[in-house]
């Protein structure tokens, strides 16, 4: 599957956008100029010598100017791929990129107006803070007091002003990423590209930088792509979320669309933690049988006989023996984490995953009911590609 950007919202811009005169009465009103992504990724296929199959299968994306593009997907899945390939680290077997409406083919990376922060901070040793974050323009061979000049103000937005004559070597590992995050900054680029900027941190650290680098990109105001394996940061970050998996785009959408509608089987339970519930269903009649639930079947809806039924956790309802649709399961695991608790409920060779509010210790191997009445649920098609029944 493949999946082309649209502007943010699905709305198309307003005629009146940007002081643009308005039609007088009884004329035509002109027509909208058409945008083109800041960042556009068409039918981009790339292969490998190395391993079967390729590495990307003809994906689009396109990215508006100003917005906040989270790539998200498994270890293996293309993410970082996708993002070397429109820094110009990698070049496609097949289709095109363009930044700013401009072909990127045959442009080496230096010349494409982006900048790029890894996973690994990529900084030299031997230089100080602010030598590090001059580097790029020293290169450039911009001018001494305008380098100092950018650099002090990348660091006063990354709270670094203390500590610009220290080596790397006497920094922390959040100090280092806003260091590299700075060293971005200073170039001024068209585009930010963010290579897993967290993963080498620890979880508070991460979740710390986290909101920073929302804050940052939104301050400044410029145009980013986010490859991250988390998806914590892909609901957080992003103005929109790409999900990708075995090279596909499986589908872009804001994080709310993604979490309420995803579009396949796999985004349902990439998306989420605990992540999404998935019960075979049979569908007879006006009934599904699905684990040891069966439901009504919705109204207006026409099912295959075979269906693939999502529950999120959180429509996992404990309820009372008596209560509707009550069904007996027992606890298999229960995880109290103070403001809600987790459990993995099993029924014969299901597992189902309930979320409950509060601290809810149970013993393994209690009985309790659930119940779906009234839940919020998916329905996918049961074959490989397990696509949204709309």
């Amino acid at each position: 599957m493949t999946t082309a950007g649209a502007t943010r919202g699905g709305a198309a811009p307003s005629a009146h956008a940007g002081g643009a005169p308005s039609a007088r009465d009884g004329e035509a009103a002109p027509a909208a100029r058409p945008r083109s992504p800041e960042v556009e990724l068409d039918g981009v296929t790339k292969r490998f010598e190395r391993g079967e199959g390729a590495a990307l299968r003809g994906i689009s994306l396109g990215v508006e100017k100003g917005e906040l593009v989270v790539v998200v997907g498994p270890s293996g899945c293309g993410k970082s791929t996708t993002l070397r390939i429109v820094a110009g680290l990698e070049e496609a077997d097949a289709g095109a990129v363009r930044i700013g409406g401009k072909s990127m083919a045959g442009v080496a990376p230096q010349d494409r107006d982006v900048a790029m922060v890894f996973q690994g901070y990529a900084l030299y040793p031997t230089m100080t803070v602010r030598e590090n974050m001059e580097f790029p323009l020293k290169m450039r061979k911009v001018d001494p007091a305008e380098r100092r000049r950018r650099s002090s103000e990348a660091a006063e937005l990354l709270a670094l002003g203390r500590l610009m004559d220290r080596l790397p070597s006497e920094l922390s590992g959040g100090e280092r990423q806003r260091v590299a995050m700075g060293r971005a900054i200073v170039r001024r680029p068209r585009v930010f590209l963010f290579d897993e900027p967290l993963s080498n941190l620890d979880a508070a650290l991460r979740q710390e930088l986290r909101v920073e680098i929302g804050v940052l990109v939104r301050e400044l105001g410029v145009t980013a792509i986010y490859v991250t394996h988390d998806q914590v940061e892909a609901m957080t970050l992003a103005d929109r979320i790409c999900i990708m998996n075995k090279g596909e785009i499986q589908q872009v959408a804001p994080p709310r669309t993604i979490y309420e509608a995803p579009a396949t089987s796999f985004v349902a339970t990439f998306i989420g933690a605990p992540k999404m519930n998935l019960l075979e269903g049979t569908v007879t009649g006006g009934a599904i049988a699905c684990g040891p639930f069966t439901l009504a079947a919705p109204e207006g809806k026409s099912l295959p006989e075979r269906v693939v039924v999502g529950v999120r956790p959180e429509d996992v309802r404990l309820v009372g023996a008596g209560d509707e649709g009550a069904t007996k399961l027992e606890v298999a695991v229960a995880e109290p984490l103070g403001a809600e608790t987790n459990f993995v409920l099993r029924a014969g060779d299901v597992e189902l995953r309930a979320r409950a509010p509060g601290f809810d210790p149970r013993d393994k191997g209690a009985a309790v009911h659930a119940s779906l009445a009234g839940a919020a649920l998916h329905f996918f098609d049961a074959g490989e590609a397990g696509a949204r029944i709309a």
